[in-house]
């Protein structure tokens, strides 16, 4: 059974925010390094932000670097991806992943390395 599982996702304007939320459902939530992936129609899944374990270091792709944030709640067993300014470019279903250990964040985009993926959720933004 996959431990991860997205939320949060829907349709919004162009400019909206969304908050997605990547739950956890397995033990040492705290020992995983996570990423979020995103995958337009046509298109391979490219990396959206990562977070080590503790959540004091992150890396985002250059596109959503500040408009997105992604952090952490290890008591909760949850990552979170707030967007903002949302563009239209940003349609995607976007994928949470994790990785037990830690990971340099020069290599957080490296979707190989990731031994968790959830199922996704779909992120439509309009004008």
């Amino acid at each position: 059974q996959v431990p991860l599982v997205e939320s949060g996702g829907g349709s919004v304007q162009a400019g909206g925010s969304l908050r997605l939320s990547c739950g956890f459902s397995g033990r040492t939530f705290s020992t995983y390094s996570v990423g979020w992936f995103r995958q337009a129609p046509g298109k391979d899944r490219e990396f959206v932000a990562g977070i080590s374990r503790s959540g004091d270091m992150t890396n985002y792709r250059d596109s959503v670097r500040g408009r997105f944030a992604i952090s952490r709640d290890n008591a909760g067993s949850t990552v979170y991806l707030q967007m903002n300014s949302l563009k239209t470019e940003d349609t995607a279903v976007y994928f949470c992943a994790a990785v037990q250990g830690a990971i340099a964040t020069r290599v957080m985009g490296d979707r190989r390395l990731y031994q968790w993926w959830g199922q996704g959720t779909q992120v439509t933004v309009s004008t």
